[in-house]
């Protein structure tokens, strides 16, 4: 039977520290925390969590947040002003008008919010990538995608600063101001809201409508405090009243209360959160294969310029499909986009004549591609029995991408993240930024190890 929530309390003293002050503002504000739980900087993994007071059911709920309570462009102070003005903050991103919400918010004395926000003293302390000096980010993440990633994030965040929010923020001195609210904070305020604001999840609707508001994100207080692992044991549930932490398996007295962020690869962890999960764990981790990669596979040894025609209508044909920029996700248990990687395959390792034949007939029969029979033929377990070809060009292109990393798995002491892992000693001696980087490294490089052998020819 699921214990009677209440709400929280806290130590009325004249010094309060920030977590007791939010805390307090929580029962202000509505919020209802169960009595088996509480919220807590010791025995966490990361500065802030929630731990079981006692044992806790499956279905029990933890705590429940009013939507009073969520911060975002419809409830902050300025939310007039930003419905009024909405067409002048739209951008690619949609997040401008939250963003100006806590450019105001984190800076207003009187703001409802601001015990809420002053939990984070330094958005910096989030510690993603985007914090870390390009120089640090070429060396540790080679080869991982971040550095990329975060490349074009940090010039979306200029550009957006530059050409929406300046100009708007300029024409409203009575509420922001520039020297105060500059692209500083503003790239701080786009990592807090990248670690800790929500979505809320749209429903399928089979029917035909009208096109759906975007999803936009909100900051949800205390849901936030939670820190998240693939093996989660608490989930987030919406209701049009309010929003519920709800324990979806069984936690006993002193563990740490888990959410879920979703299927989340450690790239992406690190990449949005600031954080990853150490090897093995992460069941949802992946390793990407470049599709470029296969291209420039494709182009080694051409001896002719009939060859290299051939080559480049194949990638001319596979750009149209797939993008030039994209890549080939590999799990755990196999290829993710295994329907890309076979269309890729098959074109790349025709001959003149086929692909002649597959181009004046706009491609292949839909019912040669039966997507269960491509989905197995490349797990884990499917992969060895590929074509003797396609097999050499996947092995061939994990081998390259192994080697972006600046170091290979293949032969003796030639990874030393291999070296790393196995010493806890030498892991001890990194830093916080290069343990991250190295979990993030060898789990990509323990998929593509994996591949390589299931390809070997």
């Amino acid at each position: 039977m699921a214990t009677q929530a209440k709400r929280t309390k806290v130590d009325h003293s004249s010094e309060l520290s920030p977590l007791q002050n939010f805390l307090q503002w929580c029962d202000t504000a509505g919020l209802v925390l169960s009595n088996k739980v509480y919220v807590s900087k010791e025995g966490t993994v990361a500065e802030y969590g929630m731990l079981a007071k006692e044992n806790i059911n499956q279905g029990e709920v933890l705590f429940t947040i009013p939507r009073s309570a969520l911060l975002h462009q419809g409830t902050t102070k300025i939310s007039a002003l930003l419905e009024q003005e909405k067409a002048s903050v739209e951008s690619s991103s949609g997040w401008v008008p939250l963003l100006l919400a806590l450019l105001y918010e984190h800076t207003s004395p009187q703001s409802h919010w601001r015990p809420y926000l002053s939990l984070w003293t330094d958005f910096r302390a989030l510690d993603q990538p985007m914090f870390w000096s390009k120089e640090e980010r070429d060396r540790e993440l080679r080869g991982t995608g971040i550095p990329e990633a975060v490349n074009k994030d940090l010039a979306n965040i200029q550009r957006e600063y530059t050409d929406v929010v300046l100009p708007f923020i300029t024409r409203h001195p009575d509420i922001w101001n520039p020297s105060i609210h500059t692209l500083d904070l503003y790239t701080q305020l786009v990592a807090f809201i990248m670690a800790y604001s929500f979505q809320e999840p749209q429903e399928e609707d089979d029917e035909e409508e009208e096109e759906k508001a975007p999803n936009l994100p909100m900051m949800v207080p205390m849901a936030d405090m939670l820190n998240h692992v693939s093996n989660h044991n608490a989930n987030l549930e919406f209701t049009l009243e309010s929003l519920k932490m709800v324990c979806v398996r069984p936690i006993l007295k002193g563990e740490e209360v888990f959410n879920t962020y979703g299927q989340m690869a450690n790239w992406q962890l690190l990449h949005m959160y600031g954080f990853t999960e150490a090897y093995p764990s992460n069941k949802n981790d992946t390793a990407d294969i470049p599709i470029s990669i296969l291209y420039d596979i494709n182009t080694q040894g051409i001896q002719s310029d009939l060859d290299r025609q051939l080559v480049e209508e194949k990638w001319e044909m596979l750009r149209e499909m797939m993008g030039e920029k994209g890549v080939f996700i590999f799990g755990n248990q196999g290829c993710l986009t295994d329907t890309e990687l076979h269309s890729t395959l098959k074109v790349m390792c025709m001959s003149t004549q086929e692909f002649m034949e597959f181009r004046d007939n706009d491609g292949w029969e839909e019912d040669e591609e039966d997507d269960e029979r491509i989905s197995a033929a490349y797990s884990n377990e499917g992969l060895p029995a590929l074509k003797s070809t396609w097999k050499r060009l996947l092995h061939e292109a994990a081998r390259l991408t192994v080697n972006s990393y600046g170091g290979g798995l293949e032969g003796q002491n030639a990874d030393s993240d291999q070296a790393l892992m196995e010493s806890k000693a030498a892991c001890a001696g990194l830093s916080r930024r290069q343990q991250k980087a190295l979990q993030v490294r060898y789990g990509q490089k323990r998929i593509l190890h994996r591949l390589l052998e299931l390809t070997q020819t």
